[in-house]
């Protein structure tokens, strides 16, 4: 006799962002697998309230807290109960009500949540690298500690995630994660400088939050998943390498002590990863797009142009200095691309803007919790002061 299958209860933290909407398609695909217990957004009520009304959750949290009385109002029919702010948020992520946290909250914004759900033991499919970019030991030791399963959704280490399946007593030697290269591949300075945000906006391979493209093209977002790869993964700095792949089919791949690679292959498509850490450790059915080998495409390699694109070379300083400097880095890669998105900086700028921050806020080795954030908040200042009005 078959038993019945267990539905997952999934919270969606960031639901109205670009992984929390694809994340939304692979439940509403999967309704025997997977229900919706908890969507929260920080200021797209009108989304918001329209996903609520769709998935029908027991809980709704809206970050901004003008934006509460008309949530509210709109779901009170549906008997969803409705919070909001910061400090509901972490509360919300600490409940029992769920199994699975979609930790899909952009930037430095997601990290206190998900600390309350690893508190909890929940399992994490995280989307927000961030979290692991700004304080990687702390939250790896206590995922540990609090048998909080942590599967990435981020496709470079989703892949290296499915590499390893089945390979716990076998060495890595070196992860390779691979780059697009984004919309200015092959681009020099004196074509970047004139760049403008709509420009940036247009990757080529993938669909993806402002903010992640503009990392893309600038290859940041490369260097942020070193880190990020480095703590997921218990790996050495060394052991992280970056290769651009244009083609964006190959994910990334590891390469074992005995000299053997294995790979993950797919097109770019974030449902995939999505579903994945979902419904892990199965693999269910879908009807997304597959790779055609009777159109069989050219798979090309090259090494990054960090001359050009320095940010990658400053997201490897970060990566071997460690301490308190990733977490510096990544504050004032935010604000940066805050301000390029409205205008107030340049393309260039961006990384003279996240160098000079990391060179003026003092290193601290090991850092606790409290000194990440009171980092984290030093850099956004001094990095905004940058920034002409």
């Amino acid at each position: 006799m078959v038993k019945d299958q267990i539905t997952k209860r999934i919270g969606i933290f960031g639901s109205t962002g670009s992984i929390g909407k694809q994340a939304l398609e692979v439940i509403d695909a999967n309704k025997d697998k997977f229900s919706v217990e908890i969507l929260t957004a920080q200021s797209n009520e009108e989304l918001l309230i329209k996903q609520a009304l769709h998935f029908n959750p027991n809980i709704v949290v809206i970050g901004d807290e003008k934006k509460y009385s008309k949530v509210k109002e709109a779901l009170s029919p549906k008997l969803i109960k409705v919070f909001t702010g910061e400090k509901a948020l972490e509360d919300v992520a600490a409940m029992d009500t769920y199994d699975v946290m979609v930790a899909a909250i952009v930037g430095f914004a997601g990290l206190k949540p998900t600390i309350k759900a690893i508190e909890n033991g929940k399992t994490i499919a995280l989307a927000n690298k961030e979290t692991l970019v700004v304080a990687g030991d702390i939250i790896m030791k206590k995922a540990v500690e609090k048998r909080a399963p942590i599967i990435p959704v981020d496709s470079e280490h989703s892949a290296i995630f499915q590499c390893l399946v089945g390979e716990t007593r076998n060495r890595i030697e070196k992860i390779i994660l691979t780059a697009s290269g984004g919309p200015f591949l092959g681009k020099k300075p004196n074509f970047l400088v004139n760049v403008k945000r709509d420009h940036a906006l247009q990757h080529p391979n993938w669909n993806m939050g402002a903010k992640i493209t503009v990392d893309s093209a600038t290859l940041m977002n490369k260097g942020l998943e070193m880190i990020e790869a480095r703590w997921l993964f218990n790996v050495k700095p060394e052991q992280v390498q970056v290769v651009i792949h244009p083609q964006s089919i190959i994910h990334s791949l590891i390469q074992f002590e005995d000299g053997s690679i294995k790979a993950q292959m797919g097109l770019p498509d974030m449902k995939l990863p999505i579903q994945y850490a979902l419904a892990f450790p199965q693999r269910i059915a879908n009807n997304f797009p597959r790779y055609d080998f009777k159109k069989p495409n050219t798979l090309t390699f090259e090494e990054p142009d960090t001359k050009t694109f320095r940010n990658l070379v400053l997201a490897t300083d970060a990566l071997f200095k460690g301490g308190n400097v990733p977490c510096v880095l990544n504050a004032a890669n935010e604000i940066a691309v805050y301000a390029f998105l409205r205008n107030r900086i340049g393309f260039l700028d961006m990384t003279d803007l996240v160098e000079r921050t990391m060179q003026h806020v003092p290193f601290v080795e090991q850092p606790s919790m409290e000194e990440y954030f009171e980092s984290d908040g030093e850099a956004r200042n001094f990095a905004a002061s940058l920034i002409k009005l």
